[in-house]
């Protein structure tokens, strides 16, 4: 009870009498109401006012009930408001988490990579189609199975690179997850880790050999261009680096994923074909010039920390119009080939797609900043998307 009033009495009031079984409330008797029904009493309790001249006992103590079990509502409310707020702040505090190590894992794999490792098997895969009766669930199944096996050691060889690189991506690659800290060294390592066993994994339960020897020489190659041990770290010779990413992107990704459509999962004799011939030969010229570019914005880094790559011992712009001719002249060569097909509508979409491929990659040239390594990098990213859009030509060389 916050206040009790009495107005207009002669005598002391009679003194209030409480029902000891209610705790907490303001019940009056009866007794009480009726000697002083000439007497205005206000009583606030819990927010309610009442005038016992103006009710009866029943009424009063409906009134005070009805007054308890909102206040209950109320508290009850309140109480579950509160409790199911930490369980939607641990959702959202989850949910962002989450999105966080997705990104990090998708920086840490490095997309473009990945993107173009799936391009390629797709493609050469495809060079081992004969009739569209070869595109069957078998096809899918082997095709399926190389790509996995394909992706566990690219997710490898370019998390091994970031392990044995962390100072100088923290100059070159800031964003990259352990260059920033977001991934700890152990935590590097052990992605790499289970990413090479699972890889050896597949390919070894898929039983194919030519899928093995490429996942093999990869991991050896990924190894040794990465690894900061005596007689590796590949990297550090501008030659043996470029052999390194030429031998695996040229070499044994058209032969070894090849001859795995063509011996394994067909079981058809081994086949050198003439499109196979024209995808190693470019693809050769192609991974030389992604082996020179990739450089190029990192000339910083890798000249603080002693790696002498083409960019650090001839210069950004020379290494830069390298780069630029040599895929000139591979597109050449691609609409020569072009022209000598028996095909017409094979001659026609390789020709003028390589001829606007060509056209693009001269006009974009011309306008590239060299002293932006914003710039670089955008152009370096174009570079990988004429990589993935030869991918599409190939399977059309007849």
């Amino acid at each position: 009870m916050d206040s009790l009033l009495l107005r207009h009495f002669s005598s002391p009031p009679p003194r209030l009498s409480l029902s000891p079984s209610r705790r907490g409330g303001c019940v009056p008797s009866q007794h009480l109401i009726s000697k002083v029904c000439k007497i205005t009493i206000r009583c606030n309790v819990g927010g309610c006012k009442w005038d016992p001249s103006n009710f009866s006992l029943g009424q009063i103590k409906r009134k005070f009930a009805h007054t308890r079990n909102a206040e209950s509502s109320y508290v009850n409310a309140t109480s579950e408001s509160l409790e199911s707020q930490p369980e939607a702040f641990n959702y959202t505090n989850w949910w962002k988490s989450s999105i966080a190590s997705l990104d990090a894992f998708y920086r840490f794999s490095r997309p473009h990579t990945v993107i173009g490792t799936v391009m390629s098997i797709i493609s050469v895969s495809l060079l081992a189609v004969e009739s569209l009766s070869d595109i069957s669930p078998l096809f899918l199944t082997g095709l399926f199975q190389a790509v996995i096996a394909a992706l566990f050691m690219n997710i490898y060889i370019v998390g091994l690179n970031q392990v044995f690189d962390i100072e100088i991506d923290k100059v070159n690659k800031p964003y990259l997850p352990l260059a920033s800290g977001e991934y700890s060294f152990r935590t590097g390592v052990a992605i790499v880790s289970i990413f090479a066993v699972l890889s050896f994994g597949v390919s070894w339960a898929v039983g194919s050999v030519p899928l093995w020897w490429a996942i093999s020489i990869s991991f050896i190659l990924g190894t040794a261009y990465s690894t900061n041990l005596p007689c590796l770290r590949w990297k550090r010779s501008a030659v043996i680096a470029a052999l390194c990413i030429l031998v695996v992107r040229a070499v044994i990704v058209q032969l070894a994923f090849f001859l795995h459509m063509q011996t394994f999962v067909f079981q058809r004799p081994v086949y050198f074909s003439r499109p196979l011939v024209f995808a190693t030969a470019f693809m050769s010229f192609f991974s030389i010039v992604i082996a020179l570019f990739k450089d190029i914005p990192d000339i910083e880094g890798d000249r603080i920390f002693g790696i002498r790559s083409f960019s650090v011992r001839l210069g950004q712009k020379r290494v830069f119009w390298i780069c630029v001719y040599l895929l000139e002249m591979a597109y050449g060569v691609a609409m020569a080939v072009g022209m000598t097909s028996s095909c017409n509508w094979s001659k026609l979409v390789t020709v003028l797609g390589n001829a606007v491929l060509a056209l693009n990659l001269w006009n974009r040239a011309k306008s590239v900043n060299l002293m932006s390594k914003p710039a670089i990098t955008s152009f370096y990213m174009f570079i990988w998307q004429l990589f993935y859009a030869e991918y599409l030509l190939i399977p059309l060389v007849r």
